[in-house]
Order: structure tokens, then C-alpha cells, then sequence
């Protein structure tokens, strides 16, 4: 789902780590107010298996990609603003160490997974929690790939509006929402599966009794 450089016009990045520094900063400021001793080693723990679950990445017919990006099991597990953090530094370090994603691709990247992801994930727990807990962390896992993916095509398909020469033809990434919505859309309907198994397997087993948290803080009891 990662957005690699020379995809994005300076059009669509420059405002984006606008809007991310802000959202990195305040997310910061939280972290060091509300984060306790006792779930940072979790948090961390969690952090590295969602580092290596998106390098394991799998081939599809056009050249792209897809893997298991664990959004839905940081947010669920950790709160939003946690969760947003985590992602942003796993999307950093993949960009600088293995040139996954890219750096001028970072804040759409981080955004779009990190921060709407995760907002639709704990979203999607706690619309259905109430009803049953298994079946809200599975759809917390499956609404935070979907909704990052659906952020990802529409930014896609918007570069050909925003960057182009004089004589209309795209400088940046060349195909519009036709494309990009059923390309990146679809096969994260399917992916988000395999999150959704993900983040129900991580509330029963790391946090059997937990519930996500308010966005920046950690898991409360329910």
C-alpha cells in the first residue's frame, strides 16, 4: 500500500507534511503525558511484528504490491495517536533503510495508515463491541486496510489533476480514479481479511480484557 517517491507532485506532499508535522508533534506531546512504563515494551514489541509483517509483501498482475500493514492491532491495541506514531516510524525507517515507501511519500503514507486507518479501526471496534467483541476487532483490522487504501486511490488519482504540463499530460503518477480506486481498493477488500484475523488474534492473546483506548492514550479495561 506504500506510496514510493516520484509518485506524489510536491502539490500533494508539501501541505501533506504540513498536515502530518502537526499531527507528529501533537501525537508526541501525548506520548510523553500519557504513555506509562508498563506499555511501552508492548508497544514496541507490537511496532517491530508490524515492521516485518510489510516487507512481507505479495506480488499481483501490474507490478504492485500488498501485505498485511497491522493498523487495526496498533489501534486497537494501543489507541490512535499510539498507533499513529508506531506506523509513522515503521514507514520512516522502511523508507530510509530499504527504500520501501519513500520520503517524500512519508506524511501521505503516514496519514493515510496511520492516522485514518487507525481512526476508522477503533471506529469500527467500537460501533460493534457492544454487540461482539471478536467480530469488532475483526472489523477493526479490515476498516483500518480499507480505509488507508481508499485514501491511497483517491490521492493516486487525483496527481494527473494536480500535476501536469501545459499540454495536460501528468508529471507525476499518470492514471486517474478509474484506475486507481479498483486497482488499490479491490485487493485490499481481501487483505484486510487477513488484518482483520490479525487484530483479533492480538486482542485475545495481548490484550484479552483491553478495550482501545481514547485517541493518544493506551488500553483501559472495559
Amino acid at each position: 500500500m506504500h506510496v514510493p517517491d516520484g509518485f506524489l507532485g510536491p502539490q500533494t506532499y508539501l501541505p501533506a507534511y504540513g498536515v502530518a508535522g502537526v499531527m507528529w508533534a501533537a501525537g508526541l506531546r501525548r506520548l510523553r503525558a500519557r504513555l506509562d512504563a508498563a506499555t511501552l515494551p508492548r508497544l514496541a514489541v507490537v511496532t517491530a511484528a508490524a515492521f516485518v509483517l510489510m516487507m512481507i509483501t505479495v506480488p499481483l498482475p501490474g507490478g504492485t504490491t500488498v501485505h498485511v500493514a497491522g493498523i487495526g492491532m496498533l489501534a486497537v491495541l494501543f489507541g490512535v495517536w499510539n498507533a499513529f506514531l508506531s506506523l509513522s516510524l515503521v514507514f520512516l525507517l522502511q523508507a530510509l533503510l530499504f527504500g520501501d515507501g519513500g520520503v517524500t511519500a512519508l506524511p501521505v503514507n503516514a496519514l493515510a495508515m496511520g492516522l485514518v486507518g487507525s481512526l476508522a479501526a477503533v471506529g469500527a471496534y467500537g460501533l460493534l463491541r457492544r454487540w461482539s467483541r471478536d467480530a469488532a476487532l475483526f472489523a477493526a483490522g479490515w476498516a483500518g486496510t480499507v480505509a488507508a487504501a481508499l485514501v491511497m486511490a483517491g490521492v493516486l488519482g487525483l496527481q494527473p489533476l494536480l500535476s501536469h504540463a501545459p499540454d495536460g499530460s501528468p508529471l507525476f503518477f499518470p492514471f486517474g480514479w478509474k484506475t486507481t480506486l479498483p486497482a488499490v481498493v479491490l485487493p485490499h477488500l481481501a487483505v484486510g481479511v487477513a488484518d482483520g484475523a490479525l487484530a483479533l488474534l492480538a486482542g485475545r492473546f495481548l490484550a484479552p480484557r483491553t478495550a482501545p483506548a481514547p485517541p493518544g492514550r493506551g488500553p483501559e479495561a472495559p
